[in-house]
């Protein structure tokens, strides 16, 4: 699916908002708590969110400047990065991830046309790809934090390209099923079909939730009767 890169930003920007509004909401007391990711506190999640904005205004940096710049100089770094950056007090996350999202703007408005033809070794395809890698990080964890935000709070146009993207990059060993969601004319094929391929029904956000770890699948159906599918792991 092809998109104006700039486009999505406003997209990025409006969820970046009503992320800082669900991070405004809390106190000090909830940064230690879990979030639903595993070995994550809300205070991780928030602090990673920040991270991944810097790392994306480096990967465009490199883009329009040549000089190469990768997202983190190391797996490593952006692990200690991370954990560094867990225990501050709300205001300071907030204002690390408010800053961080501006200076990622401000890095996709200097790009100039030419350069969103970028291609890298790795991370994204390309620099067009950013923003809506961008888009995805803020509204996937954005669930993750655990904190009255959820998929059914997606838009219908982020959750089916969502389920689009993870559809179409399952590896081979993962179960093949036919995804219909609800309102959508053409279905989409993992794996390769056969008579008994199960079809798996329900709102785009409740198949893209589920087929990203972030939904039990309660509410969809199969067809013919029986159990869901394990989906393989997404990241």
């Amino acid at each position: 699916m092809t998109i104006d890169p700039l486009a999505l930003m406003t997209d990025v920007d409006q969820a970046t908002e009503t992320l800082l509004r669900t991070a405004g909401s809390l106190d000090d007391s909830v940064l230690g708590e879990p979030s639903a990711l595993p070995g994550w506190t809300v205070g991780h999640v928030l602090t990673h969110l920040a991270r991944n904005a810097e790392a994306y205004t480096n990967l465009l940096t490199w883009a329009r400047t040549g000089v190469e710049t990768p997202a983190y100089a190391s797996p490593e770094a952006r692990n200690a990065a991370i954990e560094a950056g867990a225990g501050r007090p709300l205001d300071e996350q907030i204002a690390d991830l408010r800053a961080a999202h501006e200076r990622f703007a401000d890095a996709a408005a200097a790009m100039p046309a030419e350069a969103w033809t970028f291609r890298y070794p790795s991370i994204v395809p390309s620099a067009a790809a950013v923003p809506w890698a961008r888009l995805r990080e803020v509204e996937v964890h954005h669930v993750d934090l655990g904190r009255g935000y959820s998929p059914a709070d997606w838009s219908d146009a982020f959750a089916l390209r969502l389920l689009r993207e993870i559809a179409g990059d399952l590896p081979g060993s993962a179960p093949a099923m036919v995804l219909h969601p609800a309102g959508v004319d053409h279905p989409l094929h993992v794996g390769t079909p056969s008579d008994t391929t199960p079809v798996i029904g329900g709102p785009t956000r409740s198949i893209a939730a589920w087929l990203a770890g972030r939904a039990d699948g309660a509410d969809l159906t199969v067809s013919p009767d029986g159990e869901l599918p394990r989906p393989a792991r997404w990241k």
